[in-house]
Protein backbone atom coordinates (compact mmCIF):
# COMPACT_ATOMS: atom_id res chain seq x y z
CA UNK A 1 0.00 0.00 0.00
CA UNK A 2 3.06 2.01 0.78
CA UNK A 3 3.66 1.94 -3.27
CA UNK A 4 0.12 3.06 -4.21
CA UNK A 5 0.40 6.56 -1.67
CA UNK A 6 3.87 7.03 -3.49
CA UNK A 7 1.50 7.78 -6.45
CA UNK A 8 0.96 11.60 -7.42
CA UNK A 9 -2.58 10.12 -8.92
CA UNK A 10 -3.09 8.90 -5.69
CA UNK A 11 -2.09 12.14 -3.61
CA UNK A 12 -3.94 14.40 -6.50
CA UNK A 13 -7.79 12.92 -5.97
CA UNK A 14 -7.11 12.27 -2.08
CA UNK A 15 -6.68 16.38 -2.09
CA UNK A 16 -9.38 16.88 -3.90
CA UNK A 17 -11.90 14.47 -2.54
CA UNK A 18 -11.30 16.47 0.81
CA UNK A 19 -12.22 19.61 -1.72
CA UNK A 20 -14.87 18.21 -2.62
CA UNK A 21 -16.77 16.37 0.11
CA UNK A 22 -15.83 19.40 2.22
CA UNK A 23 -17.57 21.95 -0.18
CA UNK A 24 -20.28 19.89 -0.29
CA UNK A 25 -21.02 19.51 3.10
CA UNK A 26 -20.46 22.72 4.07
CA UNK A 27 -23.45 23.77 1.22
CA UNK A 28 -25.81 20.99 2.56
CA UNK A 29 -25.15 22.07 6.64
CA UNK A 30 -26.27 25.44 5.71
CA UNK A 31 -28.75 25.25 3.63
CA UNK A 32 -31.73 24.91 5.34
CA UNK A 33 -31.56 27.46 7.65
CA UNK A 34 -29.93 29.88 5.07
CA UNK A 35 -32.73 29.35 2.83
CA UNK A 36 -35.32 29.48 5.60
CA UNK A 37 -34.12 32.38 7.94
CA UNK A 38 -32.10 34.26 5.39
CA UNK A 39 -34.07 33.84 1.47
CA UNK A 40 -37.39 33.28 3.80
CA UNK A 41 -37.85 30.42 1.19
CA UNK A 42 -40.55 27.51 1.78
CA UNK A 43 -40.96 24.04 1.54
CA UNK A 44 -41.86 24.07 -2.37
CA UNK A 45 -38.74 26.01 -3.03
CA UNK A 46 -36.40 23.88 -1.24
CA UNK A 47 -37.99 20.61 -3.14
CA UNK A 48 -37.39 22.40 -5.86
CA UNK A 49 -33.76 23.45 -5.37
CA UNK A 50 -32.95 20.19 -4.50
CA UNK A 51 -34.66 18.22 -7.68
CA UNK A 52 -32.79 20.97 -9.36
CA UNK A 53 -29.89 20.03 -7.53
CA UNK A 54 -29.49 16.54 -9.49
CA UNK A 55 -29.72 17.91 -13.13
CA UNK A 56 -25.98 17.98 -12.89
CA UNK A 57 -25.42 14.35 -12.25
CA UNK A 58 -27.77 13.43 -14.79
CA UNK A 59 -25.80 15.16 -17.46
CA UNK A 60 -22.47 14.19 -16.55
CA UNK A 61 -22.56 12.18 -19.92
CA UNK A 62 -21.25 15.88 -21.09
CA UNK A 63 -17.86 15.61 -19.57
CA UNK A 64 -16.88 13.06 -22.35
CA UNK A 65 -17.33 16.21 -24.97
CA UNK A 66 -15.53 18.14 -22.35
CA UNK A 67 -12.62 15.63 -22.48
CA UNK A 68 -12.07 16.76 -26.25
CA UNK A 69 -10.95 20.27 -25.19
CA UNK A 70 -9.23 19.49 -21.39
CA UNK A 71 -7.16 16.78 -19.89
CA UNK A 72 -9.03 14.49 -17.24
CA UNK A 73 -7.31 15.56 -14.22
CA UNK A 74 -7.26 19.10 -15.27
CA UNK A 75 -11.23 18.93 -15.60
CA UNK A 76 -11.19 17.55 -12.20
CA UNK A 77 -9.00 20.48 -10.47
CA UNK A 78 -11.40 22.76 -12.70
CA UNK A 79 -14.55 20.90 -11.41
CA UNK A 80 -13.41 21.77 -7.88
CA UNK A 81 -13.31 25.32 -8.63
CA UNK A 82 -16.29 25.16 -10.09
CA UNK A 83 -17.80 23.61 -7.00
CA UNK A 84 -15.75 26.04 -4.78
CA UNK A 85 -17.18 29.13 -6.83
CA UNK A 86 -20.53 28.00 -6.25
CA UNK A 87 -20.40 27.78 -2.03
CA UNK A 88 -18.61 31.13 -1.90
CA UNK A 89 -21.59 32.98 -4.34
CA UNK A 90 -24.51 31.35 -2.17
CA UNK A 91 -24.44 33.87 1.14
CA UNK A 92 -24.54 36.85 -1.93
CA UNK A 93 -28.07 35.78 -3.58
CA UNK A 94 -30.38 34.94 -0.74
CA UNK A 95 -33.30 34.32 -3.72
CA UNK A 96 -34.84 31.55 -5.11
CA UNK A 97 -33.60 32.57 -8.37
CA UNK A 98 -29.85 32.86 -6.73
CA UNK A 99 -30.20 30.06 -4.64
CA UNK A 100 -31.24 28.12 -7.95
CA UNK A 101 -28.17 29.13 -9.82
CA UNK A 102 -25.81 28.95 -7.28
CA UNK A 103 -26.82 25.02 -6.83
CA UNK A 104 -26.36 24.50 -10.14
CA UNK A 105 -22.78 25.73 -10.22
CA UNK A 106 -21.89 23.73 -7.08
CA UNK A 107 -23.85 20.45 -8.14
CA UNK A 108 -21.70 20.48 -11.35
CA UNK A 109 -18.36 21.35 -9.88
CA UNK A 110 -19.40 17.92 -7.46
CA UNK A 111 -20.80 15.52 -9.73
CA UNK A 112 -18.31 16.52 -12.83
CA UNK A 113 -15.38 15.99 -10.01
CA UNK A 114 -17.42 12.56 -9.15
CA UNK A 115 -17.02 11.69 -12.20
CA UNK A 116 -13.52 12.28 -13.06
CA UNK A 117 -12.59 10.57 -9.96
CA UNK A 118 -13.74 7.21 -11.02
CA UNK A 119 -12.61 7.15 -13.97
CA UNK A 120 -9.03 8.39 -12.94
CA UNK A 121 -9.11 5.74 -10.13
CA UNK A 122 -9.86 2.94 -12.16
CA UNK A 123 -7.12 3.87 -14.88
CA UNK A 124 -4.32 4.87 -12.23
CA UNK A 125 -4.54 1.58 -9.88
CA UNK A 126 -4.87 -1.62 -11.40
CA UNK A 127 -7.85 -4.16 -10.35
CA UNK A 128 -5.70 -5.61 -7.35
CA UNK A 129 -5.38 -2.17 -5.93
CA UNK A 130 -8.20 -0.13 -6.61
CA UNK A 131 -10.97 -1.50 -4.71
CA UNK A 132 -8.87 -0.73 -1.73
CA UNK A 133 -8.05 2.90 -3.01
CA UNK A 134 -11.78 3.74 -3.68
CA UNK A 135 -12.48 2.57 -0.14
CA UNK A 136 -9.43 4.97 1.05
CA UNK A 137 -11.60 7.63 -1.02
CA UNK A 138 -14.76 7.01 1.11
CA UNK A 139 -12.68 7.09 4.12
CA UNK A 140 -11.27 10.33 3.73
CA UNK A 141 -14.29 11.60 2.43
CA UNK A 142 -16.00 10.83 5.77
CA UNK A 143 -13.42 12.31 7.78
CA UNK A 144 -13.86 15.41 6.08
CA UNK A 145 -17.72 15.27 6.72
CA UNK A 146 -16.76 15.22 10.34
CA UNK A 147 -14.22 17.99 10.22
CA UNK A 148 -16.03 20.18 8.13
CA UNK A 149 -19.59 19.53 10.29
CA UNK A 150 -17.35 20.93 13.55
CA UNK A 151 -15.73 23.74 12.04
CA UNK A 152 -18.99 25.20 10.78
CA UNK A 153 -20.21 24.61 14.34
CA UNK A 154 -17.28 26.24 15.80
CA UNK A 155 -17.38 29.08 13.26
CA UNK A 156 -21.58 29.63 13.02
CA UNK A 157 -20.88 31.58 16.93
CA UNK A 158 -18.92 33.52 14.68
CA UNK A 159 -19.13 34.34 10.98
CA UNK A 160 -22.40 35.04 9.16
CA UNK A 161 -24.34 32.72 6.80
CA UNK A 162 -22.40 34.96 4.28
CA UNK A 163 -18.96 34.66 5.83
CA UNK A 164 -19.46 31.18 6.56
CA UNK A 165 -20.16 29.91 2.58
CA UNK A 166 -17.46 32.66 1.59
CA UNK A 167 -14.57 31.54 3.55
CA UNK A 168 -15.68 28.08 2.82
CA UNK A 169 -15.42 28.49 -1.07
CA UNK A 170 -12.16 30.41 -1.51
CA UNK A 171 -10.61 27.50 0.96
CA UNK A 172 -12.06 25.01 -1.94
CA UNK A 173 -10.95 27.27 -4.45
CA UNK A 174 -7.52 28.12 -3.16
CA UNK A 175 -7.16 23.69 -3.62
CA UNK A 176 -8.66 24.18 -6.97
CA UNK A 177 -5.57 26.30 -8.18
CA UNK A 178 -2.83 23.83 -6.31
CA UNK A 179 -4.60 21.10 -8.03
CA UNK A 180 -4.57 22.81 -11.61
CA UNK A 181 -0.52 23.17 -11.23
CA UNK A 182 -0.13 19.81 -10.89
CA UNK A 183 0.97 17.56 -13.42
CA UNK A 184 0.32 13.46 -11.98
CA UNK A 185 0.08 12.09 -15.27
CA UNK A 186 1.22 8.58 -16.58
CA UNK A 187 1.68 9.42 -20.41
CA UNK A 188 1.99 5.29 -20.84
CA UNK A 189 -1.59 4.33 -19.82
CA UNK A 190 -4.23 4.25 -22.48
CA UNK A 191 -5.91 7.16 -24.27
CA UNK A 192 -9.57 7.25 -23.67
CA UNK A 193 -12.06 7.59 -25.66
CA UNK A 194 -13.62 11.13 -26.20
CA UNK A 195 -16.94 9.69 -27.13
CA UNK A 196 -19.77 8.28 -26.09
CA UNK A 197 -19.44 4.40 -25.68
CA UNK A 198 -22.61 2.45 -25.13
CA UNK A 199 -21.71 -1.60 -25.94
CA UNK A 200 -23.77 -4.30 -25.21
CA UNK A 201 -21.42 -6.38 -23.50
CA UNK A 202 -21.18 -3.69 -20.27
CA UNK A 203 -25.36 -4.27 -20.20
CA UNK A 204 -25.20 -5.67 -16.59
CA UNK A 205 -23.00 -2.51 -15.19
CA UNK A 206 -24.92 -0.55 -16.98
CA UNK A 207 -27.95 -2.19 -14.74
CA UNK A 208 -26.94 -2.23 -11.83
CA UNK A 209 -25.77 1.67 -11.76
CA UNK A 210 -29.12 2.52 -12.51
CA UNK A 211 -30.65 0.07 -9.61
CA UNK A 212 -27.92 1.35 -7.53
CA UNK A 213 -29.11 4.98 -8.25
CA UNK A 214 -32.84 3.97 -7.16
CA UNK A 215 -32.13 2.25 -4.13
CA UNK A 216 -30.03 5.65 -3.40
CA UNK A 217 -32.63 7.85 -4.05
CA UNK A 218 -35.35 5.92 -1.71
CA UNK A 219 -32.40 6.36 1.37
CA UNK A 220 -31.82 9.64 0.75
CA UNK A 221 -35.99 10.95 -0.03
CA UNK A 222 -37.41 9.17 2.58
CA UNK A 223 -35.05 6.60 5.43
CA UNK A 224 -33.89 10.26 7.82
CA UNK A 225 -37.55 11.75 6.76
CA UNK A 226 -39.11 8.39 8.25
CA UNK A 227 -36.53 8.92 11.29
CA UNK A 228 -38.00 12.34 12.26
CA UNK A 229 -41.70 12.14 10.99
CA UNK A 230 -42.69 8.93 12.47
CA UNK A 231 -40.19 8.13 15.33
CA UNK A 232 -39.68 12.01 16.33
CA UNK A 233 -35.62 12.05 15.93
CA UNK A 234 -34.59 15.82 16.65
CA UNK A 235 -32.16 17.28 14.99
CA UNK A 236 -29.54 16.78 17.67
CA UNK A 237 -29.93 12.66 17.15
CA UNK A 238 -30.02 12.90 13.56
CA UNK A 239 -26.44 14.81 13.93
CA UNK A 240 -25.29 12.04 16.29
CA UNK A 241 -26.49 9.48 13.70
CA UNK A 242 -24.48 11.30 11.20
CA UNK A 243 -21.20 11.66 12.47
CA UNK A 244 -21.88 8.07 13.79
CA UNK A 245 -21.74 7.13 10.54
CA UNK A 246 -18.76 8.86 9.32
CA UNK A 247 -16.92 7.45 12.07
CA UNK A 248 -17.78 3.87 11.24
CA UNK A 249 -17.26 4.90 7.38
CA UNK A 250 -13.99 5.94 8.37
CA UNK A 251 -12.48 3.10 9.87
CA UNK A 252 -14.57 0.96 7.81
CA UNK A 253 -14.75 1.72 3.91
CA UNK A 254 -10.50 0.53 3.27
CA UNK A 255 -11.88 -3.00 4.85
CA UNK A 256 -14.58 -3.28 2.31
CA UNK A 257 -12.39 -2.53 -0.66
CA UNK A 258 -9.76 -5.03 0.87
CA UNK A 259 -12.90 -7.51 1.29
CA UNK A 260 -13.96 -6.54 -2.28
CA UNK A 261 -9.71 -7.74 -3.54
CA UNK A 262 -10.28 -10.89 -1.32
CA UNK A 263 -14.04 -12.32 -1.91
CA UNK A 264 -14.42 -10.35 -5.19
CA UNK A 265 -17.49 -8.81 -6.26
CA UNK A 266 -20.11 -11.01 -6.71
CA UNK A 267 -20.15 -12.15 -3.19
CA UNK A 268 -19.81 -8.62 -1.71
CA UNK A 269 -22.54 -7.33 -3.83
CA UNK A 270 -24.68 -10.50 -3.01
CA UNK A 271 -24.12 -9.47 0.91
CA UNK A 272 -25.03 -6.21 -0.04
CA UNK A 273 -28.26 -6.74 -1.66
CA UNK A 274 -29.53 -9.79 0.64
CA UNK A 275 -29.17 -7.52 3.46
CA UNK A 276 -30.61 -4.54 2.18
CA UNK A 277 -34.45 -6.87 1.13
CA UNK A 278 -34.54 -7.15 4.99
CA UNK A 279 -33.13 -3.80 6.12
CA UNK A 280 -35.83 -2.11 3.06
CA UNK A 281 -38.55 -4.61 5.07
CA UNK A 282 -37.40 -3.71 8.41
CA UNK A 283 -37.93 0.26 8.07
CA UNK A 284 -41.70 -0.97 6.59
CA UNK A 285 -42.55 -3.06 9.53
CA UNK A 286 -39.98 -1.92 12.79
CA UNK A 287 -41.94 0.26 15.01
CA UNK A 288 -38.87 0.65 17.66
CA UNK A 289 -36.91 3.67 16.85
CA UNK A 290 -33.82 2.65 17.81
CA UNK A 291 -33.90 -0.40 15.68
CA UNK A 292 -34.93 1.75 13.12
CA UNK A 293 -31.80 3.69 14.42
CA UNK A 294 -29.37 0.49 13.70
CA UNK A 295 -31.13 0.47 10.34
CA UNK A 296 -29.85 3.33 9.38
CA UNK A 297 -26.58 3.06 10.09
CA UNK A 298 -26.62 -0.29 8.62
CA UNK A 299 -27.76 0.87 5.61
CA UNK A 300 -25.48 3.87 5.53
CA UNK A 301 -22.16 1.28 5.34
CA UNK A 302 -24.33 -0.61 2.73
CA UNK A 303 -23.37 2.22 0.27
CA UNK A 304 -19.84 1.66 0.56
CA UNK A 305 -20.23 -1.74 -1.43
CA UNK A 306 -21.38 -0.26 -4.44
CA UNK A 307 -17.40 0.85 -5.50
CA UNK A 308 -17.35 -2.91 -6.18
CA UNK A 309 -20.01 -2.34 -9.24
CA UNK A 310 -17.29 0.17 -10.75
CA UNK A 311 -14.21 -2.74 -10.02
CA UNK A 312 -16.21 -5.30 -11.63
CA UNK A 313 -16.16 -2.98 -14.92
CA UNK A 314 -12.54 -2.63 -14.45
CA UNK A 315 -12.35 -6.06 -14.69
CA UNK A 316 -15.05 -6.38 -17.90
CA UNK A 317 -14.03 -3.26 -19.82
CA UNK A 318 -11.49 -2.19 -22.20
CA UNK A 319 -9.10 0.21 -20.90
CA UNK A 320 -9.72 2.76 -23.50
CA UNK A 321 -13.63 3.00 -22.48
CA UNK A 322 -13.02 3.74 -18.79
CA UNK A 323 -13.81 7.55 -18.97
CA UNK A 324 -16.62 7.42 -21.48
CA UNK A 325 -18.38 4.72 -19.36
CA UNK A 326 -17.60 6.07 -16.42
CA UNK A 327 -19.80 9.26 -17.48
CA UNK A 328 -22.07 7.33 -19.20
CA UNK A 329 -22.85 5.03 -15.66
CA UNK A 330 -22.99 8.26 -13.73
CA UNK A 331 -25.75 10.26 -15.36
CA UNK A 332 -27.63 6.02 -15.71
CA UNK A 333 -26.98 6.46 -11.88
CA UNK A 334 -28.83 9.79 -11.68
CA UNK A 335 -31.88 8.85 -14.47
CA UNK A 336 -33.56 7.30 -10.82
CA UNK A 337 -33.07 11.48 -9.10
CA UNK A 338 -36.00 12.26 -11.91
CA UNK A 339 -38.86 10.44 -10.60
CA UNK A 340 -38.25 8.28 -7.88
CA UNK A 341 -38.34 10.76 -5.26
CA UNK A 342 -41.56 12.51 -6.74
CA UNK A 343 -43.23 8.91 -6.87
CA UNK A 344 -41.83 7.29 -3.63
CA UNK A 345 -43.76 10.80 -2.11
CA UNK A 346 -47.21 10.19 -3.98
CA UNK A 347 -46.54 6.51 -2.51
CA UNK A 348 -45.55 7.92 0.62
CA UNK A 349 -49.41 9.57 0.90
CA UNK A 350 -51.44 6.40 0.30
CA UNK A 351 -48.76 4.37 2.74
CA UNK A 352 -45.31 5.50 4.28
CA UNK A 353 -44.29 1.76 4.13
CA UNK A 354 -44.56 1.76 -0.02
CA UNK A 355 -41.89 3.66 -0.69
CA UNK A 356 -39.58 1.13 1.33
CA UNK A 357 -41.11 -2.22 0.06
CA UNK A 358 -40.44 -0.81 -3.35
CA UNK A 359 -36.57 -0.84 -2.19
CA UNK A 360 -37.05 -4.24 -0.65
CA UNK A 361 -38.28 -4.88 -4.37
CA UNK A 362 -35.12 -3.46 -5.83
CA UNK A 363 -32.88 -5.10 -4.04
CA UNK A 364 -34.39 -8.19 -4.89
CA UNK A 365 -34.05 -7.78 -8.74
CA UNK A 366 -30.29 -6.66 -7.92
CA UNK A 367 -29.48 -9.52 -6.02
CA UNK A 368 -30.88 -11.91 -9.19
CA UNK A 369 -28.98 -9.56 -11.62
CA UNK A 370 -25.54 -9.76 -9.50
CA UNK A 371 -25.80 -13.68 -10.05
CA UNK A 372 -24.85 -12.90 -14.06
CA UNK A 373 -21.89 -11.58 -13.15
CA UNK A 374 -18.61 -12.92 -14.36
CA UNK A 375 -15.32 -11.56 -14.19
CA UNK A 376 -11.71 -12.90 -16.23
CA UNK A 377 -10.88 -14.88 -12.48
CA UNK A 378 -14.12 -16.47 -11.69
Amino acid sequence: MEQIKRNPMYRYLMVLTIASTAGLQIWRTLFNNFAVEVAHLGGNHVGIIQGVREIPGFLALLAIFLLKIIAEHKLSALSILILGLGVALTGFLPSFGGLILTTLIMSFGFHYYETTNQSLTLQYFDRETSPWVFGKIRSISAASNIFAGMAIYGLTYLLSYQNLYLSGGLLIMMIAAWALLQDPVDKTLPVQHKRMIVKKKYWLYYALTFLAGARRQVFVAFAVFLLVKRFHFSIREVTALFVINNVINYFLSPMIGRAIIRFGERKVLSLEYFSLIFIFLAYAFVQNRWIIALLYILDHIFFNFAIAIRTYFQKIGEPQDIAPSMAFGFTVNHIAAVFIPALGGLLWILNYKIPFIFGAGLSIVSLSLIQFMRTPEA
